[in-house]
């Protein structure tokens, strides 16, 4: 799967010594990748139909390198986690959490809330900016989901309601479109099983809305591989933010950091706990880098990452092997690039190579 691949003449990957490369990524890393958390289709042109880069062209060396460097970064997280300083990390999360895992529910629902009341405010958008809509449902809808958003008892009709708003969004922009966003459906999930005091065939609210945060920010890795020219305006008005990498690298390895991070979501508490720290602040400095329509928009996963963060529970199943994850990681990778790029060319008749 990240084996060598050629390269059509024209387009090399990075000439660096790979010794250098790493250093770049460890580097890299370090800083964050706060710009390339800001969703580029809010802020420029984009083509979701149009020709991806090809796999041949992804898979590069460069590539190959920030995968083996994301993997060292995850394995020794999950090796550190079986060890007293492990447990000690994790009581010090548990402490400086509790009161946020005493109110996870009351976080959710308040900037659910704000953000409901914003789009309701702003008017003409379904979920996200570029999701817009002249459909005169969409105002009353969002005002009713805010309002119905103040008691548990009324969660459900919410949860119903953001259901409406993505099918509407998925008739209007496609499936393809909206696999960007499956953090919606994560979220009414949780709202609409704990207005009802229930779980989903035993499996908790919030896992729930942790696969589906997952499963977005994977999915929007790839798209940073597959159209990375999208983010160049971006690097115009916004220089700094590459941290003097160029454009084509930062993409790739902005992909690898979220795709790893988004990943480690799906694994042991401390792994995806720091995890969720890290996004959450990526996001949060993206707010203050590209302003309220950034802080409106990426509200919500904020308020799962904290959610994320504040959980505490600890069951048999997440005691896993360290090495099971490069395993699962390659496995999710090559699954989530296999559902991009072949529903892509299935969709738009494009070229997967």
């Amino acid at each position: 799967m990240i084996g060598h691949s050629q390269r059509p003449i024209g387009i090399v990957c990075s000439p660096l010594p790979i010794l250098a490369r790493c250093l770049l990524v460890l580097l890299f890393g370090v800083m964050g990748t706060s710009g390339a958390s800001a969703h580029v289709k809010w802020f420029c042109a984009f083509d979701v139909a149009g020709q991806p880069e090809g796999l041949a062209n992804v898979l590069c060396q460069d590539f190959e390198i920030l995968i083996v460097v994301a993997l060292i970064w995850l394995l020794a997280g999950c090796f550190i986690e079986k060890t007293s300083l492990g447990e000690a990390m994790l009581r010090s999360m548990d402490r400086v959490t509790g009161g946020l895992r005493l109110h996870t529910e009351e976080m959710v629902r308040a900037i659910c809330f704000f953000f409901f009341v914003s789009l309701w405010t702003l008017g003409g958008i379904l979920l996200t900016p570029e999701l817009t809509s002249k459909s005169p449902l969409v105002g009353p809808l969002q005002f009713v989901i805010a309002a119905c958003l103040l008691s548990r008892r009324t969660l459900p009709v919410s949860a119903l309601g953001i259901v409406i708003l993505f099918a509407m969004a998925v008739r209007d922009y496609g499936i393809f479109h909206l696999a960007d966003y499956p953090i919606f459906l994560g979220i009414a999930a949780y709202l609409a099983l704990t207005g009802l005091q229930k779980k989903f065939f035993g499996i908790e609210p919030i896992d729930i809305m942790r696969y589906a945060a997952a499963v977005t920010l994977m999915w929007a890795s790839v798209e940073k591989w597959a159209y990375p020219q999208w983010s160049f305006p971006i690097f115009v008005t916004h220089p700094n933010i590459t941290f003097g990498f160029d454009p084509e690298f930062y993409m790739r390895a902005a992909g690898v950091v979220e795709f790893t991070l988004a990943f480690a979501l799906l694994w042991t508490p401390l792994v995806r706990r720091c995890a969720a720290a890290i996004l959450a602040g990526m996001f949060i400095a993206a707010c203050f880098e590209f302003g309220k329509i950034d802080t409106i928009g990426h509200s919500g996963i904020i308020a799962v990452l904290f959610a994320i963060l504040a959980d505490n529970r600890r069951v048999e199943n997440d005691r896993r092997v360290p090495l099971l994850a490069p395993a699962g990681f390659c496995t999710a990778l090559a699954a989530t690039l296999f559902v991009y790029y072949f529903g892509h060319a299935s969709l738009f008749n494009t070229t997967v190579l």
